[in-house]
C-alpha cells in the first residue's frame, strides 16, 4: 500500500493521508498522472472509515495536488514546478517538531536524539534498498 497509517498516531488518520501524498509528489515518487489507491481500497486496507480517506483526498484535490479522474479515480494533477529542496525541507519540519518535542519531554540529549535519527534514516535506506530487490 502507499500509505503507512498510523491509527494511534494522534495526527488525525485524514492529515496521514495528505501529508503523505504531498511527501510522495515533493520527491517525485508520485508523478503528473499516477493513480492513487482508491477510497474503498484504502479504508479496507487499513479499516478505517471511508469518509476519512475522501476527506483526505477532497483536501488534496482543493490545493491542487490531485485530481479527479472520471470513472477511474483519483490522480496526480500536473504540476507547474518540480519541488525545491527547500519546499521538501518544509514538509519535514513538523515531524521533526514533534520528535524534537518528545525527546525533549523524556530528557534525551541532543547529540543522542541526533545521532538516533541518523540511525533511523540509515534502517529507512536499507529496507528501501531491500524492498527495490524483491
Amino acid at each position: 500500500m502507499l500509505y503507512d497509517i498510523q491509527t494511534s498516531s494522534p495526527i488525525p488518520i485524514y492529515r496521514q493521508i495528505v501529508e503523505q501524498v504531498q511527501r510522495l509528489i515533493a520527491s517525485g515518487q508520485l508523478l503528473p498522472n499516477d493513480d492513487l489507491p482508491s477510497v474503498r481500497a484504502v479504508a479496507l486496507h487499513f479499516a478505517i472509515n471511508p469518509m476519512t480517506v475522501s476527506k483526505a483526498y477532497s483536501m488534496l484535490e482543493t490545493a491542487g495536488s490531485i485530481v479527479r479522474k472520471r470513472g477511474v479515480g483519483m490522480a496526480v494533477a500536473y504540476q507547474q514546478n518540480v519541488s525545491s529542496n527547500e519546499d521538501k525541507l518544509e514538509l519535514l519540519r513538523p515531524s521533526l517538531e514533534a520528535a524534537a518535542q518528545v525527546a525533549a519531554q523524556l530528557g534525551i540529549p541532543v547529540a543522542e536524539a541526533q545521532a538516533l535519527f541518523l540511525a533511523c534514516l540509515q534502517d529507512t535506506k536499507q529496507k528501501e534498498k531491500g524492498e527495490s530487490h524483491e
